[in-house]
């Protein structure tokens, strides 16, 4: 039986509660993608979605269509996105935004046309399953949950990657890149109420691909400070919860590279199956290989 949920339509009880936690990453982000692929087609469906930075725009996606055909949706939206989607402009346009004595190098009109894409609710009330979205108030360096109200700013705020994208003012605070103060916001799912949570984390970790550049540097080293929080927490979880961290695939691009995430999604769909089949025993379940594309209205 396939479910199909309609925009403000609550899923059904099932007695167990499941969170969903997903963590920024940036162009890793479409890892989540496959592995979201693998816990839906196992029944598995959460009753709350946690999410940082891409992590929360994923999450606003699955959130909205807790479903394969809303994964689906995701895994288009990511196969045809490109780093000028993104950050547009190139060179010429990072060197005027320097001379020009802003506060960001990009526009946020690409990040906003992707929400766009991802999750078409207006507010969190509209949206299958709860969201709660991280994101960082510049001012006083608070970390900041958004649950409620317009959908859109929250999810810019969360994606504000500092320097990058320019601070969202909303709710009368200045906020930027949950990823700041908490990439894997597996604390705000440790609140509870919940029986088990699925933490889709695609950042930190061992390098995948070597260092090019000093921007390479500094966001690698702000990986690793940022999954020291997530490793205390999950250490940390308390005996009554059960914590599942699925793995991810080796991620060899550069950070602004959003090339060849199909591959991506795949390799973190099989490996994601593989591991939940493992916790699983006679469960076997055979996936297929690839996505299948939306076909055009």
């Amino acid at each position: 039986m396939t479910l199909v949920f309609k925009a403000g339509q609550r899923r059904p009880d099932t007695g167990q509660r499941t969170a969903f936690v997903l963590s920024g990453g940036g162009n890793h982000g479409s890892a989540q993608v496959g592995m979201l692929r693998a816990l839906l087609e196992r029944g598995i469906v959460p009753d709350v979605v946690i999410g940082t930075s891409a992590g929360a725009l994923n999450g606003s996606g699955v959130a909205a269509d807790p479903s394969l055909r809303g994964v689906e949706h995701l895994a288009t939206v990511w196969s045809a996105l490109r780093t000028e989607h993104i950050f547009p402009g190139g060179r010429f346009g990072r060197a005027w935004s320097l001379l020009s004595g802003g506060d960001h190098l990009y526009s946020n009109a690409g990040l906003a046309a992707l929400i766009d894409q991802m999750a078409p609710a207006q507010k969190f009330s509209e949206l299958v399953v709860p969201l709660r979205v991280v994101a960082c108030d510049l001012a006083t360096g608070e970390e900041v949950v958004l649950a409620s109200g317009p959908l859109k700013p929250a999810l810019l705020a969360s994606a504000a990657l500092p320097g990058s994208f320019p601070p969202v003012l909303h709710d009368h605070r200045t906020l930027v890149d949950g990823g700041v103060v908490d990439n894997v916001p597996l604390s705000h799912a440790l609140a509870g109420p919940v029986d088990r949570i699925y933490v889709l984390n695609v950042s930190g970790g061992v390098a995948d691909a070597p260092v090019r550049n000093p921007l390479d540097v500094v966001l690698r080293a702000f990986a690793i400070a940022r999954n020291q929080r997530f490793e205390r927490e999950l250490a940390t979880a308390p005996p009554s919860v059960e914590v599942v961290v699925l793995p991810r695939p080796a991620d060899g691009r550069a950070p602004f590279d959003f090339s060849g995430a199909e591959t991506i999604i795949d390799e973190a769909h099989i490996l994601a199956g593989r591991f939940l089949d493992a916790r699983t025993p006679g469960h076997d379940y055979r996936p297929r290989r690839r996505f299948r594309r939306a076909h055009a209205a």
